[in-house]
């Protein structure tokens, strides 16, 4: 290759290294549960300026990390998802609007729907004081637009970890649509989404790559 050829390959290359750097800078991260992470992280899939969603575990320790320890309902954990997003195009306030508005019920305690216990909890675990603000302005401008009938009894919580779940938890309710779980529950959150939030919404969900 003739060297101003292989100089401006190299240039080129430094520059997308570099852009590429600069987008991963920008990125952030949002911890939140709301019930069962499969309808959860399917959700926040078809958000427009979300990178990854992955499902997991957030409240308790390492060590009960698992999801026959978690299912227990004495390690402290919720069924959690790690939310990376852009917020040059979905801030951390809108997708706590999804959060609150498709995602689930704040209004119910330890539970969501058909599942039962703390491990089933709403929560926003926050990063930041920042994300802390941002979730108390939230749920006070929800509360005073009386969107529900019922109190919001989300947790708001200082993030302490996150630890992935299993691989066969990931993309769950996208590699088995047809599961009734997944039917009655998960799917629904999706349309609502649609329906709710359209210049929010993608066709094609961004999937939680294995490691």
């Amino acid at each position: 290759m003739h060297r101003s050829a292989r100089f401006l390959a190299w240039s080129a290359m430094l520059a997308f290294v570099a852009a590429s750097a600069s987008a991963q800078a920008t990125r952030q991260t949002a911890v939140l549960a709301g019930g069962c992470f499969w309808g959860i992280q399917n959700l926040f899939e078809h958000v427009k300026g979300v990178t990854q969603v992955v499902a997991g575990y957030s409240g308790g320790t390492a060590e009960t990390a698992s999801y026959q320890a978690v299912g227990s309902e004495t390690t402290g954990h919720a069924e959690s998802v790690e939310i990376t997003f852009d917020p040059a195009v979905v801030t951390y306030q809108k997708l706590l609007d999804v959060f609150f508005l498709v995602g689930h019920d704040p209004t119910e305690l330890n539970r969501q729907g058909p599942d039962v216990g703390s491990s089933y909890r709403s929560a926003i675990f926050y990063l930041n004081d920042q994300q802390r603000r941002d979730a108390q302005a939230v749920i006070t401008r929800l509360t005073q637009a009386h969107e529900f009938s019922r109190p919001i009894v989300t947790q708001v919580a200082p993030f302490g970890g996150f630890y992935r779940a299993e691989e066969y938890h990931q993309d769950y309710a996208y590699h088995h649509p047809h599961d009734p779980y997944i039917v009655i529950n998960d799917l629904p959150k999706v349309d609502h989404l649609r329906a709710t939030f359209p210049a929010l919404y993608r066709e094609s969900p961004v999937l939680t790559a294995s490691r």
